[in-house]
């Protein structure tokens, strides 16, 4: 079934169950962020879709957009007297967008909900045991290479949920987690996420100086 959803485009992916912080500044999300609050709690959701080209910023800024993203439910705001607000929102489940509507002061979608669904019952395991190995060689390469200490997140028991973590927070391009989340299950991810942190846990081992992950950068907590 679909429906109409109001839609921030950023630079980044966002995957369900992981918590994003945003701070507001633009008008049109200022209004975005004031209607959210005037609607029911379980009702306050926007959509967070990457940008394939363009920019976050400015009225032209956005020139496409991809056809995933994810459904952001807003938990906390703070307003600020200048009209800006500092937001947490929580990743709750993917969607694809069927129809762009640039009429309003931000953008909205005709979106639907895609399922998320494991897969292949019989594969999971072992996969989520490849992953949850491949993941902690990842890291120890990544802290050998960066010469930092990489706090590493408590992983999640479920192997659907692993699958979103490990690809927020393994240092990937942006078509690259937009890829994972496009994908249609969650062992069909964990796959294609064995295969990436094996590759780079093989390049970090002959890098100098190492990319820096969210891990790094920011905490990244699951819902």
């Amino acid at each position: 079934m679909s429906f109409r959803l109001p839609l921030f485009p950023l630079g980044m992916v966002l995957f369900p169950g992981l918590v994003l912080p945003l701070h507001v500044f633009e008008e049109r999300y200022r209004v975005l962020v004031r209607e959210l609050l005037e609607l029911p709690e379980d009702e306050r959701r926007f959509g967070v879709i990457a940008i394939r080209q363009g920019r976050e910023v400015g009225a032209d800024g956005v020139q496409a957009l991809y056809e995933v993203g994810c459904v952001a439910h807003l938990r906390r705001a703070q307003a600020y007297d200048d009209g800006r607000f500092d937001i947490v929102t929580t990743g709750t489940a993917r969607f694809r967008l069927d129809v762009l509507d640039e009429r309003g002061p931000y953008l909205t979608g005709q979106v639907e909900v895609l399922p998320d669904e494991l897969g292949d019952t019989s594969l999971a395991p072992l996969l989520d045991r490849a992953v949850r190995a491949a993941f902690a060689d990842y890291l120890a390469a990544l802290a050998d290479a960066s010469g930092e200490e990489i706090e590493v997140p408590e992983l999640p028991d479920s192997a659907l949920v692993l699958g979103f973590l490990v690809a927020a927070t393994t240092a990937l391009d942006l078509d690259e987690r937009q890829r994972l989340l496009a994908l249609d299950d969650g062992v069909t991810r964990l796959s294609a996420e064995l295969a990436l942190l094996r590759r780079e846990a093989t390049l970090l081992r002959h890098l100098s100086a190492a990319p820096a992950p969210e891990l790094a950068r920011a905490p990244i907590s699951l819902n």
